[in-house]
């Protein structure tokens, strides 16, 4: 961290309201940027899927509940995993108590792991997480939205990841999945995100960014080197 300059109250302020300039106009940008996101055209779903939940097996459309938009956010839980991913965990601790907060707005969240259903509770009950979660370790949901991988695609080097832009190293990586459900029951994919776009949804990150150091990543051999479970900190020191 450069040594950081040190000046009156009144400089500051002068140099504050230069930076809120700036972030107005990244603010404007943003929403924009939001429009067109929203403004995406819509593909129409022709596979079922099903998912093994608490309470029985569910559809993808009973997945939406009573709303007509469906957040799926792909966590990292291979079926042969004892534990969740650690960053896909940090994400996860930001989703407790907006669940509610989306149902109110016609929105329904839902993580989606190809593990079992008993090591996802067994998971979700250690880390204190309230928001449904769901297995799919037996259909392509995983596959066709571009976050899960077979061996073969792995091998041959056919495993791309966000779009193409990137290889995929591992059977499972992170996305979210935003879908649409129209009254007569035609579910939509309206959009996905991967990598660096999920970003955004992790309050912890955003916190750091206005702390004077920032996330600190800089020197670790991978940005999220210093991520743990939650509850692993401590014995991590």
């Amino acid at each position: 961290m450069t040594a950081p300059q040190v000046v009156s109250r009144e400089q500051w302020l002068a140099a504050r309201q230069e930076l809120l300039a700036e972030e107005k106009a990244f603010t404007r940008q943003r929403d924009a940027l939001s429009a067109a996101r929203r403004a995406l055209p819509w593909v129409k779903l022709e596979r079922t899927y099903s998912f093994a939940s608490p309470d029985g097996e569910k559809s993808l459309a009973e997945l939406f509940g009573n709303c007509s938009q469906l957040v799926v956010y792909h966590f990292m839980f291979d079926d042969d995993w004892e534990a969740g991913c650690k960053s896909c965990s940090f994400w996860a601790d930001n989703y407790n108590g907006i669940t509610e907060h989306l149902l109110a707005r016609d929105v329904r969240f839902v993580a989606v792991s190809k593990a079992p259903l008993a090591k996802l509770e067994a998971f979700k009950a250690r880390m204190g997480w309230r928001f449904p979660w769901v297995s799919s370790p037996d259909n392509e949901f995983g596959q066709d939205y571009g976050v899960s991988f077979t061996p073969a695609q792995l091998e041959a080097g056919d495993a791309t990841y966000n779009f193409g832009s990137s290889p995929a190293r591992m059977g499972e990586l992170p996305g979210l999945s935003v879908f649409s459900k129209e009254d007569n029951g035609s579910i939509y994919h309206t959009y996905s995100c991967y990598g660096r776009g999920l970003d955004i949804l992790n309050s912890a990150y955003h916190h750091l960014d206005v702390v004077p150091r920032g996330r600190d990543e800089g020197t670790l051999s991978y940005p999220m080197e210093w991520v743990r479970l939650r509850d692993e900190y401590s014995a991590a020191g």
